[in-house]
């Protein structure tokens, strides 16, 4: 098992996201999750980046700290 840590840029790439420091900026701003809605269950993830997400944080993966960031940024407040 893979035990390192994941980080954002990572975390974009893995969900085939554009993950440079402008389209991750554009993608948080424009991207948000009502507060008390889990981050996979956005309307604007495809199937499999759903199912990844949400398998990230049920079995606290190498890559849930860094959904949980995600998470966290565009959780609306």
């Amino acid at each position: 098992m893979d035990t390192g840590m994941q980080n954002l840029r990572d975390l974009f790439q893995q969900l085939g996201l554009k993950h440079d420091d402008v389209n991750m900026r554009i993608f948080i701003a424009t991207h948000h999750v009502p507060k008390g809605v889990p981050i996979a269950e956005a309307a604007f993830w495809t199937q499999s980046q759903s199912d990844f997400l949400r398998d990230s944080l049920e079995e606290d993966a190498e890559w849930a700290e860094a959904v949980d960031l995600l998470a966290t940024m565009i959780t609306a407040k």
